[in-house]
């Protein structure tokens, strides 16, 4: 088992995507696997399908708050970014569910249905930027443009604002990734800082300026007399700008290469859209599983499979496992947009933290993929995928492709670009 440790503990083993061969090893021989550190207490790796639903939704008894969600321990308490109990993602009931309840009035279906008809028009622009030219960097130019801009529109930030936002949650998810980290090893926390003060000026830029967007109904969310705090308002925009990017972002690039490598599939999809586009979407979230782990900290005692789990013991959901676990999906390693019953948790496995954003982001991932495979023909790879350095986040960095150029559907001065 030390192999396998030395991968679970390596971002460049999932860079590589070494894992998937070692979460099978771990779900046949190992489901509830004890790994030591080097400079930390060591942790218990969940990886089947019903394990991960049963301690996500424990939220009593296996705490998000406590030493927060990473794997890694918790040490910015000293740089004043100590986060746990006051961002969302760190909270447990019924803290959480307070906090949950105020910031539902910003994601309702009725604000969601709102931006639908405008992103879907914005979706044509971003096609239209790159559709003549026959290669792209489908990263970029394409996964990265409809995230950014439904966060930019929900948040009210301007167009010129919107890959700050990219930049921001780069630095912070990357971490461990030559390419987004100077030479200061504080960057991630840097680039929290700057996220966090655009939030604070946008919070009071609405207060001064109310406008039909998430930012100002959180501002004036209100249940019997209780409002979210200044610091909580903040933090949730940190929290939205970042996850309300990198998961699409990522979910799309996976799906697109999923695509690619099984061109039957492409082929498939292009060929209705309108009927395979949904069973596509699912698919493209179990594959990508864009949100590797989260850790949870044991509140109390439990036996798992024969192992005995201790108060205080950190304890790792592998999302990415769970969504290849042979016992729930038949040829879990087949990418198959017509794939039923799909029951994944790139969401979460149920219980106080299922995500969110989840309307959002399908209806995001069924808009860029309705539009690529309506419009693009002949899509191929042009070069090497490159691959975050992480093992929090199944990133991708760059997918150089090419394609036939096809004409534009909107005039050229109609453009997204700042």
């Amino acid at each position: 088992m030390e192999i396998i440790d030395s991968v679970l503990t390596n971002p460049e083993a999932f860079q590589r995507m070494e894992h998937h061969e070692v979460f099978a090893q771990l779900r046949q021989e190992d489901p509830v696997h004890w790994t030591e550190e080097a400079t930390g207490p060591g942790f218990w790796s969940i990886t089947k399908h019903a394990d991960l639903k049963l301690i996500n939704r424990d939220a009593e008894g296996f705490s998000s708050e406590a030493n927060g969600v990473n794997i890694i321990e918790f040490n910015d308490v000293e740089s004043g970014f100590d986060m746990r109990g006051k961002i969302m993602l760190m909270t447990d009931p019924p803290r959480h569910t307070r906090y949950r309840l105020l910031v539902n009035k910003g994601f309702t279906p009725r604000m969601i249905a709102l931006i639908e008809q405008h992103l879907r028009f914005r979706t044509e622009l971003i096609v239209d930027q790159i559709i003549e030219d026959g290669t792209c960097d489908f990263v970029t130019d394409l996964a990265a443009e409809l995230p950014l801009q439904a966060i930019a529109e929900i948040m009210g930030v301007p167009d010129e604002d919107r890959h700050l936002l990219f930049d921001w949650s780069n630095r912070m998810v990357g971490a461990d990734d030559p390419e987004y980290q100077s030479e200061n090893p504080d960057e991630a926390t840097m680039a929290a800082a700057e996220l966090y003060m655009y939030a604070a000026s946008l919070g009071e830029a609405r207060r001064d300026d109310p406008r039909e967007d998430v930012v100002t109904k959180l501002i004036n969310a209100e249940i019997d007399g209780d409002r979210l705090t200044q610091e909580e308002f903040e933090l949730f925009i940190l929290l939205l700008a970042v996850a309300g990017n990198e998961t699409t972002r990522n979910a799309t690039a996976h799906g697109m290469i999923a695509l690619m490598e099984n061109p039957e599939q492409l082929a498939k999809l292009r060929s209705d859209p309108d009927k395979f586009i949904d069973g596509a979407v699912e698919e493209v979230l179990r594959w990508a599983t864009p949100v590797l782990h989260f850790r949870r900290t044991a509140m109390k005692d439990l036996e798992l499979r024969g192992k005995q789990i201790k108060t205080g013991d950190k304890v790792v959901m592998w999302h990415i496992s769970a969504n290849r676990d042979e016992e729930v999906f038949d040829d879990p390693f087949v990418f198959d947009i017509e794939r039923t019953p799909n029951d994944h948790i790139a969401f979460g496995g149920g219980g106080a933290h299922f995500c969110l954003g989840t309307n959002l982001a399908r209806m995001e991932l069924r808009l860029i993929f309705h539009e690529i495979v309506s419009r693009m023909e002949d899509i191929e790879f042009d070069g090497d995928i490159e691959r975050l350095r992480s093992n929090f986040i199944g990133g991708v960095k760059h997918i150089p492709i090419r394609f036939t150029p096809a004409a534009r559907k909107h005039a050229e001065g109609q453009t997204v670009n700042a």
